[in-house]
């Protein structure tokens, strides 16, 4: 079984945070469950990083459990690195991270 590290881009760290504190503001506590599960996905990441289809360019996706948001992320075989860079609501155009990716 491979493991990878994983890198998380300062673009889905907001993500990650712009969500959390909206799913707060919401529902008390509700944020911080996304982030929880969040969390939990990106840490099966590290040893099934294959295991997700790549679904644009080399951009592979997977979905966070209960939540409408799927995380982005590439895979480097020579790094044995897993790079996260967006983690969106399913209901946002995947080529917004695209555009990150060129800065």
């Amino acid at each position: 079984m491979r493991s990878y590290k994983i890198k998380i881009s300062p673009d889905a760290l907001s993500d990650i945070q712009d969500s959390t504190n909206w799913y707060n503001k919401q529902v008390p506590g509700l944020g911080t469950r996304f982030k929880k599960s969040v969390k939990q996905q990106i840490e099966t990441v590290k040893t099934r990083a294959e295991f997700y289809s790549i679904r644009y360019q080399n951009v592979r996706c997977m979905l966070v459990k209960k939540f409408p948001f799927l995380i982005h992320f590439t895979i480097d075989e020579e790094a044995k690195l897993v790079e996260v860079f967006a983690v969106f609501h399913t209901s946002r155009n995947p080529k917004i991270w695209s555009e990150r990716r060129e800065d």
